[in-house]
């Protein structure tokens, strides 16, 4: 394989191209705000609302992942994030529903409280976005 080749085939790889540096940028962001946020929510307050702030947590460590398999892209990390994404989208459903249904068992709201309302929606949109760009670039793959 010549050096042009093994670039073209790298390349087809990548999952940080066109809008995919968006989505790593934005799950970045989200990364850093669920993971300050649980870590001081559960090192000053935990007693106060146990279930969001681990709910919390959880979403940071999903925002993690999936920004770490978007940057190191191939078609395992692919797989990874577009099953990390669905169960992100599932987790904002039904945590956003809870909260809506039964506002008295968050005392405090998660990151995925009211459909992501306190992120301006951003984690409701994400997921969505997130696995539409996947599915799309393992077919250009």
């Amino acid at each position: 394989m010549t050096e042009t080749q093994e670039r073209a085939a790298g390349a087809k790889t990548r999952l940080v191209t066109g809008p995919g540096m968006l989505l790593v940028w934005l799950y970045g962001v989200m990364s850093v705000g669920a993971v300050s946020r649980s870590i001081y929510q559960i090192a000053t307050e935990f007693d106060r609302a146990p279930l969001a702030y681990s709910l919390s947590a959880v979403a940071a460590v999903v925002y993690v992942f999936i920004t770490y398999t978007l940057v190191r892209g191939g078609e395992k990390a692919r797989r990874a994030a577009l099953v990390c994404c669905a169960a992100e989208l599932a987790g904002v459903l039904i945590v956003g529903t809870w909260t809506l249904v039964e506002p008295s068992a968050f005392p405090d709201a998660t990151v995925w409280s009211d459909f992501g309302y306190g992120y301006v929606f951003i984690p409701v949109l994400l997921p969505l976005t997130g696995i539409w760009w996947l599915r799309k670039s393992a077919r250009t793959a």
